[in-house]
């Protein structure tokens, strides 16, 4: 299982790679097209490698640091450090899907979910021109909406991802050229927005039957982006790899045929922009169970302990505090 999914990612990367050595000279027109084309679907897939990541489907639950670590190197040809800050609010999306904070009721900035659009971009965002924009302007709302609505302290590993992403950028800098950096940031974000492969993010939750919540997508998307439209049956098992939920279905039909389920990507977005009904507001919420956390997690304390530990560095520490006991008790003493 493991090794199949390392296979598929090695072969996403060195595709990229290829695409990045063929953009040294290349003109603009073709960056942006082969960007929307080709580095836009590589590199959706990879922030679906990502997503798949999160839930510890590479190397289990058992070892957290080792998926930490994973989806830092499939964030390598994204551009920006996305995988650690994903995994630490996808969490939240799954453990309180849909909720918002019980002390004020009414401002869904102040949400659990982060999925959620703002207040703001309800009301903003109702004419078929404003919604096109909004998509759009899609991955810059998932990037900085969780910054306004629900602020958690920077995590050791955060930073870690920031300064490993850094390093590459600068490398692909310095070895492929300016075009292919500008190449690969602007695969993620077009691809965020209005593409094809994009639909899944309003296919998911939108509300487009009611009292349905989540909605599964088994058309062709799925053999590049990880099986992310079985949605449904990802809710229901998180932790089961994207290969294998069509397995899910297969084995348990019954829970899953009565649904409604979504035939295109494409039709949804198209849907989403020009139906009246439809908008950043059709979005089911409820009231929060939990108040909201700021403290940050910090995944790397215990080997930061173990190794000062390992190299006497504590027991230096506690000489050097239990000698300037020793020479302010003397002080008092005179």
């Amino acid at each position: 299982m493991k090794n199949q999914f390392a296979a598929e990612f090695v072969d996403i990367n060195e595709r990229a790679t290829k695409d990045n050595r063929e953009l040294l000279d290349a003109d603009w027109t073709l960056i942006c097209l082969e960007a929307y084309l080709c580095g836009g679907v590589i590199n959706h897939a990879m922030t679906l490698a990502i997503h798949d990541i999160s839930h510890n489907t590479v190397y289990g639950n058992k070892y957290p640091l080792a998926n930490r670590f994973f989806g830092m190197v499939a964030n390598l040809p994204i551009g920006v450090p996305i995988s650690v800050s994903f995994k630490k609010y996808h969490v939240e999306h799954h453990r309180y899907l849909g909720k918002f904070s019980c002390e004020q009721l009414h401002r869904s900035e102040d949400g659990l979910d982060t999925d959620i659009p703002t207040e703001l971009e309800a009301q903003l965002f109702t004419t078929p021109i404003r919604k096109f924009l909004w998509l759009l302007l899609q991955p810059l709302f998932y990037a900085f909406r969780p910054l306004v609505i629900y602020k958690k302290a920077p995590t050791d590993l955060e930073i870690v991802n920031a300064a490993i992403q850094i390093a590459f950028d600068v490398f692909v800098l310095q070895m492929f050229g300016f075009r292919s950096l500008i190449y690969l940031i602007l695969g993620t974000l077009i691809a965020m927005g209005v593409h094809p492969s994009a639909g899944h993010f309003i296919s998911e939750h939108y509300v487009f039957k009611e009292n349905q919540e989540t909605y599964s997508y088994y058309g062709p998307w799925n053999l590049c982006t990880f099986n992310v439209g079985y949605h449904v049956e990802h809710h229901d098992f998180p932790y089961i790899p994207g290969r294998n939920l069509p397995k899910v279905a297969e084995i348990a039909p019954e829970f899953y045929q009565g649904l409604h389920v979504h035939t295109s990507w494409t039709k949804v977005l198209f849907d989403f922009v020009w139906s009246p009904n439809m908008g950043p507001y059709m979005r089911l919420k409820r009231k929060a169970s939990v108040p909201q956390t700021f403290k940050a997690r910090h995944a790397l304390n215990e080997y930061y302990q173990a190794l000062l530990q390992h190299t006497g560095f504590n027991d230096l520490m506690r000489y050097a505090r239990h000698w300037l006991d020793l020479r302010n008790n003397k002080k008092h003493v005179e």
